[in-house]
């Protein structure tokens, strides 16, 4: 089918976030469950615009936990979680869910609708901008469909705007999911896990435009993963987790693979 007009003259889905050149900074972040378990021991570092961060760790280490403080579907029981110069942590209502939409989330499955095209499940990341009654059934401006098909262009998508989202490829799938997450304008894209599931070609292509994106756009990208190969090939900085402590907080290139062996080593 022909291609929508889009790609002559077209504007941004949204104005530049305001804390596009803004770190990440999580700061003595610790969270104690009910239960008196210690899920989080003073949590601190900063992701940087222009590097992609890796999160490593084995399982109940702490990056779960983490990456839902970091959404604020948890609330830490201390420490500071600031998005743009916002603390995250002590907010509520309506000021949380505004600053929350600085805050993109790519997750290990895509999450597209599946019988809507790929064009339409970019132009979703738009609704928390929009809460007129008529996009609630799918109605969007016009502008939003066009800056919706700029964002499939930035992933190389474009030519399957039009293709619904159960028949891509999991590697496409996921190129549509970051664009409907960059749609949202955020100053943080946070993946968790997003190659999980994905054969060695399409990981490769997906950690490498996260690694574009970081690089060349200075969005600050965060990556969860527990591949360690690949968090070596694509990482700028790495933060490892053990036992909900940060054992490591280092550029990647000055971390070693006996440092990384040991996030997964029992009784290390």
């Amino acid at each position: 089918m022909a291609e929508p007009a889009y790609s002559q003259g077209i504007a941004r889905g949204a104005d530049e976030p305001r804390g596009r050149n803004s770190p990440l900074d999580i700061e003595g972040v610790s969270l104690r469950y009910p239960t008196g378990t210690l899920a989080l021991d003073s949590v601190s570092f900063q992701a940087r615009p222009g590097e992609l961060t890796v999160i490593l760790g084995q399982n109940g280490s702490g990056k779960s936990t983490l990456v839902r403080c970091i959404v604020r579907l948890l609330r830490p029981t201390t420490g500071a979680i600031r998005v743009a110069g916002d603390d995250l942590v002590p907010l509520s209502g309506r000021r949380l869910r505004t600053a929350r939409q600085q805050i993109a989330v790519i997750f290990q499955d895509a999450s597209l609708v599946p019988r809507r095209t790929a064009l339409a499940n970019v132009a979703v990341g738009c609704l928390g901008r929009q809460r007129q009654p008529w996009t609630w059934i799918g109605g969007l401006p016009a502008d939003e469909r066009r800056g919706a098909f700029q964002q499939l262009e930035r992933v190389g998508m474009s030519p399957l705007w039009e293709q619904r989202s159960d028949t891509l490829s999991g590697g496409q799938a996921q190129r549509v999911a970051i664009a409907r997450a960059l749609h949202q304008a955020p100053a943080v894209l946070l993946a968790d896990e997003p190659v999980a599931s994905l054969d060695p070609d399409a990981t490769h292509e997906v950690m490498s435009l996260l690694q574009r994106l970081a690089r060349e756009e200075g969005i600050v990208v965060v990556c969860v993963l527990h591949q360690l190969e690949v968090a070596r090939e694509f990482a700028d900085h790495l933060v490892g987790l053990r036992g909900g402590k940060v054992v490591i907080d280092q550029p990647a290139f000055q971390v070693t693979t006996e440092d990384l062996s040991s996030l997964y080593r029992a009784g290390a």
